[in-house]
């Protein structure tokens, strides 16, 4: 692993490199959902989920929104889709007090755009959309499409690691700004690898 890539990060970047690379990468020989072959492999929920990295998981999203523009900050609620983006969305709900939600994979049996959302999300609050780890930003996309679909302003789509370094090219054909923690770079991998 190449640790050069990170000697220029924030602070929060740096322990996020750390508790990502003790609880969260393995290396070996990987087929990923995509079909592509990997060495190596993120399971975000493992870092996540752990009482003792959320708020570091909620702070390192309010640091990248910052590090990009203070005016990110302006969102009401966060949320993203089950169940990677939930305790990320909980992580930085707890540092900032705002209210979080989560964007269900299937609609509930009365079938509006409503029954995608769960928690107290608001038609025309503005939203912060937020996940662990990105490849291809599918699941991201969903969140979005959903929210949007709920009558809300998306304010910023972020993730904890981007892994594939598509995502953002993505977003910004979508009109929407995307910020992460750390990049696979910064684990000493190349993007999409």
């Amino acid at each position: 692993m190449d640790t050069q890539a990170t000697t220029d990060l924030r602070p929060t970047q740096h322990l996020m490199v750390d508790a990502f690379r003790k609880y969260a990468v393995t290396e070996g020989d990987f087929t990923l959902k995509s079909g592509r072959k990997s060495k190596w492999y993120c399971v975000g929920r493992n870092l996540t989920f752990r009482g003792d990295c959320i708020e570091l998981v909620g702070h390192a999203i309010i640091d990248a929104l910052k590090a990009k523009d203070e005016k990110l900050l302006e969102f009401d609620a966060v949320g993203g889709i089950v169940v990677g983006a939930i305790p990320v969305a909980m992580a930085v709900a707890q540092v900032t007090g705002k209210n979080a939600f989560a964007v269900r994979k299937e609609a509930k049996d009365h079938g509006d755009a409503s029954s995608l959302i769960a928690g107290p999300l608001q038609s025309g609050q503005r939203v912060l959309i937020v996940e662990d780890t990105v490849t291809t930003g599918g699941s991201l996309m969903e969140s979005v499409r959903a929210v949007q679909d709920f009558g809300c302003e998306i304010v910023a789509v972020a993730a904890l690691l981007d892994r594939g370094g598509e995502i953002a090219g993505k977003c910004e054909e979508m009109g929407l700004t995307f910020v992460t923690s750390l990049g696979a770079p910064d684990l000493g991998f190349e993007f999409g690898s």
